[in-house]
C-alpha cells in the first residue's frame, strides 16, 4: 500500500467551487460546494430527492420506523447502508443486483447526491432512500439491530492529525454500528490509505462487538466477490496505490 496521503480533492465527492445558497442546498451537511448543478440535476435535488429522502429530525415516535424495511414502497428482506457514496457507482450497482434489499445512502455533498439521482431517474431504481447529512446522526436515529451491512468505500483520510476527529471510525461510531447491525451484520471499509487502514483496524479490533474475518491476506488485499469497484477506486489503481477490502462481523 502507498501511504502518501491524497488530496482532498481527489475524493469522489470533493470537486467543489462556490455555489450560490438554495433551499436545497440548506439540507446538506454543511458541505453544498462543488461544481455547478446543470439545470436538470438541480431539477432531481429540487423534485425527485425530497421523495427519497429520510426525514430524522421528527419527533422520535414519528420519524423513527420500528423497522428500517418499512422506508421502502417495496417489501424488501434486509437493508444496507452505504456512507459516502461519492458518485454512486457502488451503491447503483448494489441496487441493481440486490433488487430485495432495501439501500439508504449517506451523502452530505451535493454533487454526488446529484449524480446519483440522476441514475436512479435512469435506471428506475425503486430500493434507495437518500440522508443528505452527518453519518453519525443517522446512526444515532436508526432503530437496533435494523441493518444487514454499513459500506464505507473510499472515505475522505482526513490525514492531518488535528482533523483526525472528523474521520468516520471512531470509538463512538463502532458502538452505534455494533447497535444497529444485525447479529453477524458487516461493516465493510476499502481504503487505500494505509494510516486510515491501520486507524480502522485499530478502532474495531478493540471493540468486543466485531470480528475481523480475514484469515489470510487476499482476504483484504483482494477486494470480495462482485465488488463494484468507485471511480476513486480505479483512479488509486492507476496511480499504483494498493487498497485495502477489510470485512468485520458483527459478534451476536
Amino acid at each position: 500500500m502507498n501511504s502518501a496521503p491524497r488530496a482532498p480533492q481527489d475524493h469522489d465527492t470533493l470537486d467543489r467551487e462556490a455555489l450560490p445558497e438554495t433551499d436545497a442546498d440548506r439540507r446538506f451537511f454543511g458541505r453544498r460546494k462543488g461544481h455547478k448543478l446543470r439545470v436538470h440535476q438541480q431539477d432531481l435535488i429540487e423534485q425527485l430527492l425530497p421523495r427519497l429522502a429520510l426525514d430524522i429530525d421528527g419527533p422520535n415516535d414519528t420519524s423513527t420506523p420500528s423497522e428500517l424495511a418499512d422506508l421502502f414502497e417495496r417489501p424488501v428482506d434486509d437493508v444496507r447502508l452505504e456512507i459516502g457514496f461519492g458518485g454512486g457507482e457502488h451503491l447503483i450497482a448494489e441496487a441493481r443486483a440486490f433488487p430485495n434489499t432495501g439501500f439508504i445512502g449517506c451523502e452530505p455533498y451535493v454533487n454526488g447526491m446529484a449524480k446519483i439521482l440522476a441514475q436512479i431517474e435512469t435506471h428506475n431504481i425503486a430500493n434507495i432512500r437518500l440522508f443528505a447529512g452527518d453519518a453519525a446522526e443517522l446512526l444515532a436515529w436508526a432503530p437496533p439491530l435494523s441493518l444487514g451491512r454499513i459500506d464505507l468505500i473510499h472515505p475522505d483520510p482526513w490525514p492531518k492529525r488535528r482533523h483526525w476527529k472528523r474521520r468516520f471510525v471512531q470509538d463512538a461510531t463502532v458502538a452505534a454500528m455494533a447497535r444497529i447491525l444485525k447479529p453477524s451484520g458487516e461493516f465493510r471499509f476499502v481504503s487505500d490509505i494505509e494510516d486510515y487502514c491501520a486507524w480502522t483496524l485499530a478502532h474495531l479490533l478493540r471493540s468486543p462487538d466485531f470480528d475481523w474475518t480475514a484469515q489470510r491476506a487476499s482476504d483484504w488485499r483482494l477486494p470480495w466477490p462482485d465488488y463494484t469497484m468507485t471511480r476513486y477506486g480505479r483512479k488509486a489503481e492507476r496511480e499504483g496505490r494498493k487498497a485495502a477490502y477489510f470485512r468485520f462481523r458483527k459478534v451476536s
